[in-house]
């Protein structure tokens, strides 16, 4: 009998600073959590693919460890940015390539509506 796939969710956080990836299961509850720090010594190269894809790496040996060999992808970048940073493709095929199922991919980055006031007064910033 075929053992049973148990999927995962992969969250992603990249922005042009750092990438970080967060293993849940599908209730929530925290697998296994790497960043770019946690990769390198170099604080400049936290958010360099190369980086996300040796952190993607750890990520899925993890995975596979519990017995996760489907996932979920969850990217998310600051909120506003109109991409997510230089990680986050990396991340995903490297996930790819370490033989995990990749379901479902999804962008979960905030978008701003509207918010706080525009500094500047009535006639705005006058420069």
């Amino acid at each position: 009998m075929a053992e049973k796939s148990i999927p995962g969710i992969v969250h992603i956080y990249s922005t042009f600073n750092n990438t970080i990836l967060h293993l849940t299961d599908m209730s929530g509850t925290t697998l296994a959590q790497i960043s770019g720090g946690k990769v390198t010594k170099h604080s400049r190269l936290k958010a360099t693919p190369t980086v996300a894809m040796f952190g993607a790496k750890r990520i899925a040996e993890a995975a596979k460890e519990i017995g996760i060999d489907s996932v979920y992808i969850r990217v998310s970048s600051k909120a506003g940015a109109t991409a997510p940073g230089p990680g986050a493709h990396a991340a995903i095929k490297s996930l790819a390539r370490e033989g995990l199922k990749i379901i479902n991919i999804l962008d979960t980055t905030p978008i701003p509506r509207g918010g706080p006031k525009a500094k500047g007064g009535k006639r705005g910033r006058r420069v």
